[in-house]
């Protein structure tokens, strides 16, 4: 019997040792996450464990509600000492569920604690990490220098000031050891021209007309690029395509902010036009382009209305997507204007569609120009990473993958690298211990350093 969670933890074998000894002290970069940036630059300090590790984290909520915790233990008025005993004692019955690993590698990395996490031992635990958070750096930048986190990607909207960036951006010239905090551009407020508050949303960018879009979105694109933003990220549920003429959607557009209704099929013209638009900026500006989907979201309505959105009642969708997708890839690369762009799917069923597709449109002397983004939300497990690794390395060219991002509104996701980046040596050292690939350990390290941290690096031109 193996040792529970030691130095060899998910490494089976000297060779996937050897191999993990290549990616282990990488810096990373997390290119899409959904820290706040006001949090990073005003360095946030956590009053306590509870602060650190459950505020905001909704996949471990989730947990806690599956195991019958109150709503009041979650995200109710409870005291953090019985919040977290709550946590702890959800913990220990996660046999199988990647949480249970995560929150032991949070203990060990944050805290140097290496006992089992469970309810019984809650107390003994929140004291001992309130003690360390009391006496040491536990601000956001102390977190983020522990872990050599190079560049961060935050998730923002096209009407933000960026002021927190922008103040970042100044802390960092007199302190190179902080992150390049990177703004991302997510329009979904503009894209969704259906969901209610789209009149108030356009008002807000002081959009009044046809023309108005296209000038304050140009100008916003601007101010976003010259602030640092290389990247955009749109939730897309589905992707959709429907063939349109310009005349149609200025027409379109004009009904939805007179508060008309739209049709189905205006909606999907109008969403059409603005996505392949928007497609052609990014490449002027030399963006990478990324496109999350499979998600359905605010699957509860009594708790969503309780509590908001991205508060753990989001699932996989079943919807299929593979041509619409291919549609809007297509008429970017109709007229040599697809950017990078990286594509994240959130079930499973479409794995080899996602991993396939992105071979039609690779090119132009870019190295992995299209990517399939890294095993996202319910995916991040280590089956899950596995079968990733497994699919693209079938279909494509493994060693151009970008790796791993923590898509996260926590400080204490970091050690979900270390996690992907064990699994990445264990799973390429069995292909080699199997004498399906040589015991090369010079092509080998490049391997496991690309995927670990140089790939990606290189993909943003960081």
């Amino acid at each position: 019997m193996k040792p529970f969670m030691d130095e060899k933890f998910l490494l089976h074998s000297d060779t996937a040792l050897k191999l993990y000894e290549y990616c282990k002290d990488l810096p990373i970069i997390d290119y899409h996450c959904h820290l706040e940036p006001s949090e990073i630059a005003k360095n946030k300090r956590f009053k306590n464990i509870t602060d650190l590790a459950l505020g905001g984290d909704h996949y471990k909520w989730r947990l806690m509600r599956a195991c019958g915790v109150d709503e009041k233990y979650i995200t109710g008025d409870a005291s953090d000492g019985e919040k977290f005993f709550h946590w702890c004692a959800t913990v220990e019955d996660c046999i199988g569920n990647p949480l249970y690993h995560w929150t032991h590698l949070e203990m060990r990395r944050y805290f140097d604690y290496d006992g089992p996490i469970n309810g019984k031992l809650a107390g003994e635990i929140f004291n001992h990490c309130n003690k360390i958070i009391g006496m040491e750096d536990f601000s956001a930048w102390g977190i983020l220098r522990r872990f050599r986190v190079e560049q961060i990607g935050t998730t923002d909207d096209p009407a933000d000031s960026l002021d927190y960036h922008i103040q970042m951006a100044a802390y960092r010239k007199s302190d190179p050891s902080l992150p390049l905090v990177s703004p991302t551009w997510r329009p979904s407020k503009i894209m969704n021209i259906e969901a209610p508050g789209f009149i108030d949303y356009a008002k807000t960018l002081e959009i009044n007309n046809w023309d108005d879009l296209f000038t304050v979105l140009t100008q916003r694109l601007d101010f976003f690029h010259e602030n640092g933003c290389r990247a955009s990220d749109h939730s897309l549920e589905p992707p959709v395509y429907e063939n349109y003429t310009e005349s149609e959607v200025a027409i379109i557009f004009k009904k939805a902010l007179a508060g008309e209704s739209l049709s189905l099929s205006e909606i999907n013209k109008y969403k059409t036009y603005i996505m392949v638009w928007l497609g052609r900026e990014y490449n002027k500006r030399g963006w990478v382009m990324q496109l999350h989907m499979g998600a359905q979201r605010s699957n509860n309505t009594r708790m969503v209305t309780k509590l908001g959105p991205d508060t753990g009642y989001d699932s996989m969708s079943d919807e299929s997507y593979s041509r619409p997708l291919a549609r809007i890839l297509d008429a970017l690369d109709m007229k040599d204007a697809l950017p990078k762009t990286i594509l994240y799917g959130l079930n499973p069923v479409s794995d080899m569609m996602l991993a396939t597709m992105i071979g039609n449109f690779q090119g132009g002397g870019v190295r992995g120009k299209i990517q399939w983004g890294c095993p996202w939300w319910f995916n991040d497990t280590k089956p899950g990473i596995e079968n990733h690794l497994t699919a693209l390395a079938s279909a494509g060219v493994l060693s151009r993958f970008i790796g791993m991002l923590t898509d996260s509104r926590s400080f204490m996701s970091y050690p979900r690298h270390e996690y992907f980046r064990r699994i990445v040596a264990n799973s390429v050292a069995q292909w080699v211990e199997m004498g399906e690939f040589p015991d090369d350990h010079i092509k080998l390290r490049q391997i496991i350093e690309g995927i670990g941290y140089r790939n990606a690096r290189e993909y943003f031109q960081l």
